[in-house]
């Protein structure tokens, strides 16, 4: 199932009244993020075939270079803090070169 984050029903942090109303959308936000998140590792599966083909590395140090670029980018136009999404995207990316690693030989 695919989601897009820009259409995940929900109301602004101001229209929540109550601690329960304003948990019932982080939990929502939540559930979105997993969701993506699983499709991201579909993607990370393909690279695997693809890079095995190519005869490509799991790791490509200028592409992880590339992605943290884009994904600091990213955060600062909307308003999250760079940094945390640095060290965020530095934990996925890391598990994803371990899951590549793990069927593509040195």
């Amino acid at each position: 199932m695919s989601v897009d984050p820009k259409h995940v029903p929900r109301k602004p942090p101001s229209a929540c009244r109550s601690m329960v109303e304003l948990r019932a959308e982080i939990d929502a936000l939540d559930t979105a993020l997993i969701t993506l998140l699983s499709e991201r590792s579909r993607y990370i599966d393909r690279a695997v075939t693809l890079k095995k083909q190519e005869t490509l590395p799991a790791r490509i140090p200028s592409r992880v270079n590339e992605v943290i670029a884009h994904i600091r980018t990213e955060a600062a136009e909307n308003d999250l803090d760079p940094d945390l999404a640095e060290t965020l995207w530095q934990h996925l990316i890391e598990w994803s070169i371990a899951r590549e690693a793990r069927s593509i030989p040195e």
